[in-house]
């Protein structure tokens, strides 16, 4: 299989802020039936990348702090490597993943996630709805790079989006469903 297509000179500050998911490969890492599944990043004064994931499951929220940095700090190419410490509710345990920007629009509207061995994806966008044209654009970047796009599901995103500080947390439980696939 050919080497993914990478983006080149990626500008963490404009990529810093919020992306919501608007599909993704479901993963063990993620509840099943989560919605309202967003990343909020921001740039550290080292150039490390404060990375806060966050999804609602029966309208409790679950989410896991982490940190980002360039695999390569030399190279040019938006090659990221991401470090969560599990369990969330006692973070002991370093997970390190590879975090690869596929592609990025011009306006740092919309972006297409991956790593190398093509079993995670997300399509993510600035904001919680996205245009039904725009995800089929990046649907089939997807597949150019080899992506089994099949197994892509939509995250739902019901109006209103909930604030963070305003749900009632479920104290790391959906880690534990999510160890049983639940």
């Amino acid at each position: 299989m050919a080497a993914m297509k990478v983006v080149r000179n990626l500008d963490l500050e404009r990529y810093m802020g919020r992306w919501y998911e608007i599909a993704c490969f479901p993963s063990r890492f993620q509840p099943k039936d989560g919605a309202n599944t967003r990343a909020t990043y921001t740039l550290g004064p080292d150039g490390a990348v404060k990375v806060l994931n966050e999804t609602w499951t029966d309208g409790r929220r679950g989410h896991i702090e982490g940190t980002a940095f360039r695999a390569d700090p030399a190279g040019d190419e938006a090659k990221l490597k991401v470090r969560f410490y599990v369990p969330p509710f006692l973070p002991v345990f370093p997970v390190t993943g590879d975090y690869w920007v596929l592609h990025v629009d011009d306006a740092y509207q919309f972006a297409l996630v991956g790593q190398p061995s093509r079993n995670y994806l997300w399509i993510l966008c600035r904001q919680p709805q996205m245009d039904e044209g725009v995800y089929e654009e990046l649907v089939e970047r997807a597949k150019e790079e080899g992506y089994d796009v099949s197994k892509l599901r939509k995250t739902p995103h019901p109006e209103p989006t909930p604030e963070s500080q305003d749900a009632p947390k479920d104290g790391g439980l959906w880690w534990i469903k999510s160890l049983f696939g639940k």
